[in-house]
């Protein structure tokens, strides 16, 4: 395992982050969550089943798991402020659900099993992935679902992988000129394309409800940070056993502004 994967100290400050947008969590938010969760595992699949959530953040998907059914839910995340945002939310939305939240690695999770495992857009920042894949598969229940999302792999990994370890240790000054130019270079490039940059980011929180400048902040200091073809995730749960469900991938050959996830439901033995 990387010596980075169980050191908090090596990783972006994730939990900051979320905690910051859990402060415009609302119902619109809240629905959009619920609707990014349907699109994936579809409509009744949650109901009275038991979900995951690994790498919980805000907490936002595991409330929504709540909204859509779930008659239990657990969430987990390295990071003790996501931990404590996550406990938070719940107390407030879901007083009286059955929840658990625990401040606990991916690798240090017990061998508990789950009708329905979650983690968007985590595991690829462990760093060690694969192990990570390999851990949270042990977590479903026969017949049940690994629900996941990995930045999809571009050329230009490489060199985000070092914009991004410079990122999560610059200070607040640096970093925010890196978020003035990332976001002055997308609206470029929505210019050159014809298409409406204002539009977009008022838009944003269609988008499984996230807010588009934390997000901004979230993809430039994502390290540690890897990434993989749905080729090689193929490979990897057709060696665990599992059988897919169905993904949405979108092939993206440079990964100028990002990579971007890919998502992924698998079904266990």
């Amino acid at each position: 395992m990387s010596s980075t994967a169980k050191d908090l100290a090596s990783h972006f400050a994730f939990g900051e982050n979320w905690a910051s947008y859990a402060q415009g969590i609302d119902e619109e938010r809240i629905a959009e969550a619920e609707r990014g969760l349907t699109h994936l595992v579809g409509e009744t699949m949650l109901t009275g089943r038991s979900f995951l959530d690994i790498g919980c953040g805000s907490g936002i998907h595991a409330l929504a798991a709540f909204r859509l059914g779930a008659r239990q839910v657990t969430a987990i995340d390295i990071d003790p402020v996501s931990a404590a945002t996550t406990e938070a939310l719940l107390r407030k939305y879901a007083p009286s659900q059955n929840y658990r939240v625990h401040h606990v690695s991916v690798f240090d999770l017990p061998p508990d099993k789950f009708d329905i495992v979650y983690s968007w857009g985590v595991l690829h920042h462990t760093g060690a992935m694969e192990e990570a894949i390999e851990r949270t598969a042990q977590c479903v229940a026969p017949n049940g679902l690994f629900v996941f999302a990995l930045y999809r792999q571009t050329l230009l990994c490489p060199l985000w992988t070092l914009e991004k370890r410079w990122y999560s240790k610059a200070g607040p000054r640096a970093q925010g000129l890196a978020q003035s130019l990332f976001v002055a270079a997308r609206r470029l490039g929505f210019r050159v394309k014809g298409r409406d940059f204002a539009a977009f980011v008022a838009n944003y929180k269609g988008k499984r409800g996230m807010d588009f400048r934390h997000d901004v902040h979230d993809w430039l200091g994502g390290y540690p940070y890897e990434s993989i073809s749905p080729a090689g995730v193929e490979r990897l749960m057709t060696r665990l056993g599992f059988r897919a469900v169905r993904s949405f991938t979108r092939p993206q050959r440079w990964g100028l502004f990002g990579a971007g996830c890919d998502e992924y439901v698998y079904r266990a033995p």
